[in-house]
């Protein structure tokens, strides 16, 4: 009876061409549905380049005596977007920005306001401010663009915390660098060492003034002896003062005669090397003459070559007295105090120079060699003759070069560290005549004081015992602070030989600073910004969005294509096709009774061979509409599909149990089923997982979730696009198949109740005229 059913219909589809466009067509619709929404589904969040969003910088940068780099962290922005392909960043006025939001030419728009970097830098002063961003949204465009452009504004904001705590970060380790570099350097040795030889001086200073103190106050005993002795110290001041300022009149004298014996020496230097490099030019000339003589008389060109080689070696005795002139200036150089600043860098220049002018020396005599040679060659070799021709013209060339360099040296390296020294050493002197004449005039002062100081005597006595013993105690930290900076040179320099703990864990930490100076600033910077690198591994990976979205589209298409099914196909079969199935003509006896389900049963004709028997056509079709759909999916549109014949399983059982359910509503409840099947399509679409995690929705679709057939199809397609865990895929098609059990129950067994009712309620409506 099924068999016979099915094969009725089949005829019927394909009786003409109309029918079988009409059953292509319910075949090919479903997976024009699922295609076309994965198709444009398949890289959306690649495609937010057409996305535009305004960025409008109006940050004035920041600039502090704190850290003295100006940082504008608005520019820093800008720049790490246009280098941004997320989004299509719009770089605009702020005005504009926001104008083009409202407008709609803009779904977003950011806008960095005028205090931006001063505010983030509030950081390090008491009165912290909170660095903001204005962000402007149209919500109205798109449901999704307001979600997309919001991660790109997370990500301005990500840009701007790396960058502010990168920037930080690297001033902070460079001036760290800078400063552990600075103190090893040899300067900064010399520094300390002069440093710790004042300290060591002024310490004995203050203990021999203690000393003397003591020996004033003892010797107040008797007032006409501290008042001789008070006249004898004033005029033995006086007298050294007077003695300081011959000395000073003479270190004038001969800061004097530093700067005129360096303008003497430079305008002679000058003169000379002027003159000298003239006369290389005449050598040259003479040289090519007498080269040009060599094929006419060889004997000629060959003597001239001699008397230049002879010239040439006659005047090395002039570099001989440039070196002994600069030699004399250095002596005088040496002379200075070591605490002049400008010493060191003068004597440096000065040995530079003479380096220099060696050099030259040695060219000259290469010269004056190669023309000797050359002289006896010309007699002997053409070719060769011309070769030293060559050689002897860049030997020429090569002079004169080096004494321009030796000129030019002088000239911006010697001559402007003389004039500074001498005027240095002249204000130096100046100053301290001054100060040593105010002393004397002091001196005269106290010289009329000392008739009333033995009035004052015990008054006095008292207050020399005080003051000696803070030139005592003065003394005493003096030294202290002359052991700690040894103290720290040594832990320092790493090169503790075992002494006390204290200095190990100074040495430690010193170690520990170096390490960190000496390291790479822009790495350091880098991961203090950002700490923790989030590296992504990739479990079942799936290969894009559409085919991450493939399953619900796919799963969605084929209960679309089994309603479509149940509204073009008849789920219930006419009296006429019961008899010819039975074999009684067109027409079933009068005894049959009204026409309906069930009613040719006493024929053989039972309720479930009707059931089975349209079901079949359904089944086919609905097999078809999963085959066609998974094979376009995999192969049309390249859904990745890791186990192909598992995918296409899951279609083909999700077309008989979904094919299933809708037919049974359908037979069952008629079209009531039909908007049942409605129903519970819209409440899968909300409550399946396909789109959103069942987690993220309300709590009644999480309690529903287990009870829908679409989850475990989803899953079961996710398990064969991207692997299986365990028995992952097994289990969703077991899920998926119980399905059928209330289906079938409610087909076979439970529809017999409701036969009546659904005909009734089918009368009623047919009665309306209208439904």
């Amino acid at each position: 009876m099924i068999w016979g059913i099915f094969k009725r219909d089949m005829c019927h589809a394909t009786r003409n061409v109309i029918a079988v466009i009409v059953s292509m067509g319910l075949v090919v619709v479903p997976a024009l549905y699922a295609w076309f929404n994965i198709a444009a589904s398949w890289d959306p969040y690649g495609n937010t380049k057409a996305l535009k969003v305004a960025v409008a910088n109006n940050d004035k940068g920041y600039k502090s005596d704190l850290i003295p780099v100006r940082v504008n962290v608005g520019e820093t922005i800008i720049s790490t977007l246009h280098a941004n392909d997320q989004l299509d960043w719009q770089f605009v006025k702020s005005d504009k920005a926001i104008d083009g939001v409202k407008s709609g030419e803009y779904y977003a728009a950011i806008v960095i306001p005028k205090g931006f970097s001063a505010d983030m830098m509030t950081l390090f002063s008491p009165d912290i401010k909170h660095a903001q961003l204005k962000y402007y949204l149209n919500e109205k465009i798109n449901p999704i663009a307001p979600h997309i452009t919001d991660q790109g504004a997370t990500t301005v904001v990500n840009t701007i915390d790396k960058t502010f705590a990168k920037t930080i970060a690297q001033v902070g380790l460079d001036l760290a660098s800078s400063i552990l570099h600075y103190s090893q350097s040899p300067q900064m040795a010399e520094y300390m060492r002069n440093l710790n030889g004042n300290l060591t001086t002024m310490a004995d200073t203050l203990s021999g003034a203690s000393q003397q103190v003591t020996s004033y106050s003892q010797l107040l005993g008797s007032a006409n002896d501290i008042v001789d002795s008070t006249g004898k110290l004033l005029a033995s001041a006086t007298k050294a003062g007077k003695q300081a300022q011959n000395a000073l009149k003479q270190g004038k004298s001969g800061a004097t005669s530093l700067t005129s014996a360096g303008a003497n020496v430079t305008s002679s230097v000058n003169t000379a090397l002027d003159q000298v490099s003239g006369a290389f030019d005449q050598v040259a000339a003479k040289v090519n003459k007498a080269f040009d003589a060599i094929g006419k008389d060889s004997d000629t060109a060959a003597s001239q070559l001699a008397t230049l080689s002879e010239q040439i070696s006659s005047g090395e005795s002039l570099y001989d007295t440039y070196i002994t002139s600069l030699n004399h200036m250095r002596e005088s150089v040496e002379q200075l105090p070591d605490s002049d600043s400008a010493k060191q860098a003068l004597l440096e220049a000065i040995d530079r120079e003479i380096t220099l002018l060696e050099a030259a020396k040695g060219d000259s005599q290469k010269l004056a060699q190669q023309l000797k040679d050359a002289s006896t060659q010309v007699t002997q070799d053409t070719a060769a003759a011309e070769r030293s021709r060559k050689e002897i013209l860049n030997r020429i060339t090569s002079a004169k070069q080096s004494i321009s360099n030796v000129r030019d040296d002088y000239a911006t390296n010697v001559k402007p560290k003389i004039d500074a020294l001498a005027s240095t050493v002249s204000t130096l002197i100046s100053q301290t005549d001054s100060m040593i004449t105010q002393l004397s005039g002091t001196a005269d002062d106290l010289d009329d004081v000392t008739g009333d100081a033995g009035t004052n005597v015990t008054s006095i006595r008292s207050t020399l015992g005080a003051i000696a013993k803070k030139l005592d105690s003065s003394a005493a930290t003096v030294k202290e602070l002359i052991t700690k900076l040894e103290t720290g040179g040594n832990a320092g320099d790493g090169n503790s030989d075992g002494g006390d703990g204290d200095n190990d864990a100074d040495s430690g930490e010193s170690d520990e600073l170096r390490a960190l100076a000496t390291a790479n600033a822009s790495t350091l910077s880098t991961l203090i910004s950002a700490p923790v690198a989030l590296h992504r591994v990739s479990v079942y990976p799936i290969a894009n969005y559409g085919s991450a979205m493939a399953p619900f589209y796919t799963i969605l298409s084929i209960w679309v294509g089994a309603i479509i099914l149940c509204a073009m196909l008849k789920v219930t079969i006419s009296d006429r096709e019961k008899a010819h199935v039975l074999g009684l003509g067109d027409t079933l006896p009068r005894i049959a009774g009204p026409s309906g389900p069930g009613n040719a049963s006493r024929w053989g004709l039972r309720l479930d061979h009707e059931y089975f028997g349209r079901y079949a056509i359904f089944a086919l079709l609905a097999l078809l509409q999963g085959t066609l759909v998974c094979l376009g999916d995999m192969y049309f549109l390249g859904v990745q599909a890791n186990h192909a014949l598992q995918f296409l399983a899951v279609g083909w059982l999700a077309a008989l149990v979904f094919s299933n359910i809708v037919y049974t509503l359908t037979v069952s409840f008629g079209d009531i089923g039909k908007a049942v099947a409605v129903v519970l399509l819209v409440m899968q679409v909300a409550g399946s997982g396909g789109t959103f995690p069942i987690e993220t929705l309300p709590k009644f679709f999480q309690m529903l979730y287990p009870f829908l057939p679409f989850p475990h199809a989803i899953d079961a397609m996710h398990a064969a696009m991207a692997g299986s865990y365990g028995n992952e895929y097994l289990l969703d098609m077991v899920y998926l198949a119980l399905f059928l059990i209330p289906s079938l129950l409610l087909g076979l067994v439970l529809r017999k109740p409701v036969i009546r009712l659904n005909n009734w309620v089918s009368r009623n409506l047919e009665s309306t005229k209208v439904m």
